[in-house]
């Protein structure tokens, strides 16, 4: 075996699998001594069932050794963000709240994975509840950047990308809010997709019908992340806004042809501070997607509104979700979950209802906007990954941030429209620092989201390059 097999593409994991180069316990044996290696110094993975992963990939060998038919995932290790429930596995949210809490029962995305093949191995940082794009919390501390151990991965998936990047496992899930699956991927070199709501059925869910947070995949390549949405998608009856289309059509091929594609190309955001080295890196892709022969054009979509819309319904989230957490555990939550339950309880029926018509409205807009181009192009994060110690960004260019979140607008303005966009890697700063594009696609074009990065991926190739640990 390849001393670096933890580095292999899921895909061809799988692959070997099945092929018999090699075994899901050689596979499993693998991942496990790099998480020994590396996990310490970055702190990715912060539960692990080593043994029960082990037991269960000599069960996947048995199970292929009978003839059994393989599931698209057989023998694969996968991590589960720490706001998944998992069966028999602690489950903390990143809160001192639920520290020693061990679900009975798995979510749905954690159950389609097993039943796919994947092997659970344990579950991957993120900040109290989800809150905020910077990964750490009281429980478990903070996650490092792999590429720079003095910066922060992001968040709030951001166990997920850091595990990723370190090869500690060649897949694992996340939620997105406000850019949880693109921000920590934009910083940590990986692949992150935010969904449409519905393309990933989510159970239990206190409310089905909300669609500002999604679940979702993350993986080193478009093409890795295609495999593991096929097993995650696809519809359930007790999901009352869960897509109809099969999820096994993400694992057809990806390549196209995009001689015609059209793409917007806005690297402010219409108006935001993003900083120079960050819009560097990603402007020196155009001429690759027109190389790919798309022709790109400076287009911004109209977000007015989208950033009250977001800030509305995001406090409706919290207070609804989080606020009989808050009162049976006074001052246990941090300040700033605090801050967004309490902006929660200060809505009114008049401005919920105001924020769902812009919504609607907002919703529209980028729907013409995207039947004129087939994609936009944007930075992921309008900064660089930042001091690990640092909570959040109070400043970009001279511009003060309002709260906690603000400078989160490039991926939570995407949030509010309800389109699905993707992290891809581009590039990297002066001092090593990873950067990563957004694309933004159509209303459920999920897997022409994914062609269009996957082309990007062949003729730019940042994705290729791993952190020296």
């Amino acid at each position: 075996m390849d001393d670096d097999i933890f580095y292999l593409d899921a895909v061809d994991m799988a692959a070997g699998i099945r092929a018999g180069r090699f075994s899901a316990r050689d596979l499993m044996q693998a991942h496990l001594a790099r998480i020994e290696q590396v996990n310490p110094r970055l702190n990715a993975i912060v539960t692990l069932h080593a043994e029960q992963a082990m037991a269960a990939a000599a069960a996947a060998d048995k199970a292929q050794a009978r003839g059994e038919t393989l599931g698209p995932l057989h023998g694969l290790p996968v991590a589960h963000k720490d706001l998944m429930l998992t069966k028999g596995m602690r489950t903390t949210f990143g809160s001192k709240v639920h520290e020693h809490y061990v679900p009975s029962r798995n979510a749905l995305i954690v159950e389609r994975q097993q039943q796919a093949g994947a092997i659970s191995i344990g579950k991957t940082n993120t900040p109290e509840f989800g809150a905020g794009s910077q990964t750490f919390n009281e429980v478990f501390g903070a996650t490092r950047n792999p590429y720079d151990l003095s910066k922060t991965c992001g968040g709030s998936s951001g166990g997920s990308a850091v595990a990723l990047a370190a090869g500690m496992v060649p897949l694992a899930d996340g939620t997105d809010m406000g850019g949880s699956l693109r921000c920590p991927a934009n910083f940590c070199n990986v692949v992150g997709l935010r969904p449409s709501a519905g393309r990933v059925p989510q159970l239990p869910s206190a409310d089905g019908w909300s669609t500002l947070s999604v679940s979702g995949p993350m993986a080193r390549s478009a093409r890795d992340l295609a495999l593991y949405l096929s097993v995650m998608a696809g519809p359930d009856a007790r999901d009352p806004i869960a897509i109809a289309e099969d999820g096994a059509r993400f694992r057809e091929t990806l390549a196209r042809d995009f001689r015609g594609a059209r793409i917007a190309w806005s690297m402010d955001v219409g108006g935001l501070p993003v900083e120079r080295r960050v819009s560097a890196v990603i402007d020196a892709q155009r001429s690759l997607f027109e190389d790919l022969g798309c022709v790109v054009e400076e287009a911004c979509p109209d977000f007015r509104d989208a950033h009250d819309i977001f800030m509305t319904l995001r406090a409706h989230a919290f207070e609804s979700g989080l606020g009989a957490v808050m009162d049976r555990h006074p001052g246990v939550l941090k300040d700033t979950v605090v801050w967004n339950i309490e902006e929660g309880r200060k809505l009114s029926g008049p401005q919920l209802a105001r924020a769902n018509k812009l919504r609607t409205a907002l919703f529209l807009r980028m729907h013409h906007f995207m039947q004129e181009y087939d994609y936009l192009v944007l930075p992921v994060n309008q900064v660089a990954p930042f001091p690990v110690e640092q909570p959040y960004v109070t400043e970009i260019d001279g511009v003060k941030m309002d709260s906690y979140i603000e400078w989160m607008k490039s991926c939570y303005l995407i949030t509010a429209t309800g389109h699905p966009a993707i992290s891809v890697p581009c590039g990297f700063t002066g001092d090593g620092l990873p950067v990563g594009l957004q694309i933004v696609g159509r209303h459920q074009g999920e897997f022409a989201l994914l062609q269009i990065a996957h082309a990007f991926e062949q003729v730019n190739g940042a994705g290729r390059r791993r952190p020296v640990l």
